[in-house]
């Protein structure tokens, strides 16, 4: 794998270098074919997988590391028939992220074509595989699932400790190795939970005027602070 790597999604003023990308088995496919471009077996690529794993970021860094071969990166929902043209033009690589807020499925079409007809290349960023979309529009559909598709996968516990230990630096915040590992053990499965959490650690600490400790980890985690309302990060077996 060559060295570049991208930003992941890591929460409260993340850093953007592509050094700041954990590649691990999770990712390491989908990072492997954004390396590829423009090497492709199609023009267009589909990346997906849940909330919080990377994708927006991926994006914002491949377009950031493509800047001078003209790369943009456009939200799903600002997409509309009239804009096509002008996105596409003076651009060789047009990403969309989260295609799953999508309002103008021929604007989507449109994209589709007008880059495939020009040249040109396409990246879409979903939580789920083209398959599973819903799309209404046929001629989309079909066009989206003729599309290579990568996905990035629910994390391991070294990339779980390596990302929290990462956004709790973001936040200036040093947290000891047992405060992770008991995270780790008890959290769902996924970096949008990860973010969650450090956020609200983050913001007990300060409210509490606490360190951050076991004690104050678990509090959280077991919703002690009403103020924290409703914490979804728990494993479906409590560990």
């Amino acid at each position: 794998m060559s060295e570049r790597q991208f930003a992941l999604d890591l929460g409260h003023s993340p850093a953007f270098g592509r050094d700041d990308f954990l590649v691990a088995p999770c990712n390491a496919e989908a990072v492997a074919w954004l390396e590829r471009w423009p090497a492709w077996p199609a023009h267009g690529l589909i990346l997906y997988g849940p909330p919080g794993s990377g994708k927006s970021h991926l994006l914002a860094a491949f377009a950031a590391a493509h800047a001078d071969a003209g790369a943009v990166v456009v939200a799903a929902a600002d997409l509309d028939d009239a804009s096509i043209p002008g996105l596409v033009d003076g651009q060789r690589i047009v990403l969309v992220d989260d295609i799953d807020r999508l309002r103008a499925e021929s604007a989507l079409f449109h994209l589709h074509n007008l880059t495939r007809e020009t040249g040109r290349f396409l990246v879409l960023a979903a939580s789920r595989p083209p398959s599973h979309l819903p799309v209404r529009l046929p001629d989309l559909a079909s066009r989206l699932n003729a599309l290579p598709a990568v996905g990035i996968g629910a994390p391991d516990d070294a990339v779980l400790a390596a990302v929290m230990v990462k956004q709790f630096a973001d936040r200036q915040l040093k947290v000891g190795e047992e405060v992770i590992a008991f995270l780790v053990g008890r959290m769902e499965r996924s970096f949008a939970a990860a973010r969650l959490l450090v956020e609200a650690i983050d913001r007990t600490s300060l409210t509490e005027k606490r360190a951050i400790t076991v004690p104050l980890a678990r509090m959280v985690l077991d919703g002690i602070d009403d103020r924290q309302g409703e914490l979804p990060w728990r494993t479906a077996n409590g560990r």
